[in-house]
């Protein structure tokens, strides 16, 4: 018996049936599990507003968990296919950056089921689910954020005395933070108790306010020339 890769938890049956189908499902899985968890979320609710029989579900898939990964794998990949071009972009740190919150901001609107998703994967309740997808989860932002900021260092743009891989974690805490601010009820609330009731009218004062931010932490600092000392 041929073994799946890591990242793959749905049955070679689930790649047999044709792309409309497998879609269908996904998303119809992805809204239950952002809105019920996925102690809550029902195969059976699964099964029929995806227009499947449940004994289908389980050809397709061992065990709930495994359609729920399938279900996150699904919005990863949606979301890499967004930012892999950004990531990847040939300019420097803050245009970078500007381009990541500005596609984060507009998917995290459009798509805010798939950021619900993956708040609801990222609780420690699913801590034991989320071992076997956070490498694939965090590949694609970490390294390109700690390459970006020690070619920052490089060229004199970001300061030498902060760690790449810590500044690297900070930015992505932040830009999660500001995906959960667009897609989720409480972060929502939130960022509207901080920051006012018009906040997501704003997008282009959030963007800037963050960049601002960013730029501060990251800059070399520049100290005037003390008169006094010989």
């Amino acid at each position: 018996m041929t073994q799946k890769p890591d990242d793959v938890f749905h049955k070679s049956t689930f790649d047999k049936i044709s792309p409309d189908k497998r879609d269908k499902i996904l998303n119809v899985a992805v809204q239950e599990f952002a809105s019920c968890g996925f102690e809550n979320a029902n195969i059976n609710t699964i099964a029929k507003k995806a227009g499947v029989s449940v004994g289908s579900l389980y050809k397709y898939f061992d065990t709930k968990s495994d359609l729920f990964l399938t279900s996150i794998n699904y919005g990863i990949e949606t979301l890499e296919t967004l930012l892999g071009d950004v990531v990847a972009s040939d300019v420097d740190i803050m245009e970078k950056l500007e381009r990541i919150l500005r596609a984060a901001i507009e998917f995290s609107r459009t798509n805010d089921v798939m950021i619900k998703l993956y708040n609801e994967f990222t609780t420690e309740s699913n801590a034991e689910l989320g071992e076997r997808l956070v490498e694939k989860m965090e590949a694609l932002t970490a390294q390109a954020y700690k390459d970006a900021i020690i070619q920052g260092q490089v060229d004199g743009e970001v300061r030498a005395d902060i760690d790449p891989g810590m500044a690297a974690f900070l930015v992505d805490n932040l830009l999660m933070n500001v995906q959960f601010s667009y897609a989720c009820a409480y972060y929502k609330e939130r960022f509207q108790y901080y920051a006012g009731e018009d906040i997501f009218e704003k997008d282009a004062f959030v963007i800037e306010n963050i960049l601002r931010f960013i730029k501060a932490a990251l800059k070399p600092q520049k100290y005037p020339e003390r008169k006094d000392i010989l």
